[in-house]
């Protein structure tokens, strides 16, 4: 079993910033890709960055030059860092993690989400 446990959300003003981490944990033999998708109220979920095992990036259009995503593979552990806010950009934030429990298995995990909030 593996566990994704997200931190960092909160309520924050618009220009402000926060920083998101999720740590993945259990029967982990390594993680692929790993990476943060948003779901704003009325809204499907959309994935906002996504990062691979060598270290390349994507993100949505929307958070391009705003938001950075990283991680540390020593802590199994992946990071958002979010700057320059709007309200639109209110959702709960879910990592995921694309995992391998073992030389033949790999699967797909999500955390439970983290709130965010932006006020204008």
């Amino acid at each position: 079993q593996v566990q994704l446990v997200e931190s960092g959300g909160g309520l924050v003003q618009t220009g402000g910033s926060l920083r998101l981490s999720c740590a993945a944990s259990g029967n982990i033999l390594s993680i692929n890709d790993m990476g943060w998708s948003r779901r704003a109220p009325g809204k499907q979920r959309e994935l906002v960055a996504a990062i691979k095992n060598g270290g390349d990036t994507n993100y949505a259009d929307s958070v391009k030059g705003r938001f950075t995503i990283s991680r540390d593979n020593t802590k199994n552990t992946v990071y958002l860092q979010m700057n320059g806010l709007k309200p639109e950009d209110t959702a709960v934030y879910y990592c995921q993690a694309n995992v391998n429990i073992d030389t033949k298995q790999k699967y797909d995990y999500w955390g439970q989400g983290t709130q965010v909030s932006v006020s204008s």
